[in-house]
């Protein structure tokens, strides 16, 4: 019997150092719990991929044309938000036009990152 406390005891250190070594690189945020409903909005995506097409929902539309083309399509939403997804490779700067865009029209953007 105590040759089995041993090896268990051993397990349980090999498990608690090896699973410090695998983290992610996140921070540790406590987020906080929301009590209301969620919204039913229909979220509307402004994508970028590495030819520097610019989409809203599935729809390509020109760079010129983005922001009025993303106020028809958000319309008269009373939140106002969009999800940006920029490919891999996209240079920041255009992102960040879009961040601009949707500062001054009072836009909350989220953006989408896909996980490692």
């Amino acid at each position: 019997m105590s040759s089995m406390t041993d090896i268990v005891f051993l397990l349980l250190i090999f498990f608690m150092l090896t699973s410090t070594l695998v983290t992610t690189n996140a921070l540790d945020l406590v987020l906080p719990k929301a009590k209301g409903k969620t919204d039913s909005n229909k979220s509307i995506s402004v994508s970028i991929n590495k030819d520097l097409q610019f989409f809203i929902d599935k729809k390509l539309v020109d760079e010129t044309n983005l922001e009025q083309e993303l106020l028809t399509a958000i319309g008269t939403q009373e939140n106002k938000a969009i999800v940006l997804r920029a490919e891999e490779g996209v240079p920041i700067e255009k992102a960040v036009s879009v961040l601009d865009l949707a500062n001054r029209n009072q836009i909350k953007v989220v953006l989408a990152v896909r996980p490692k």
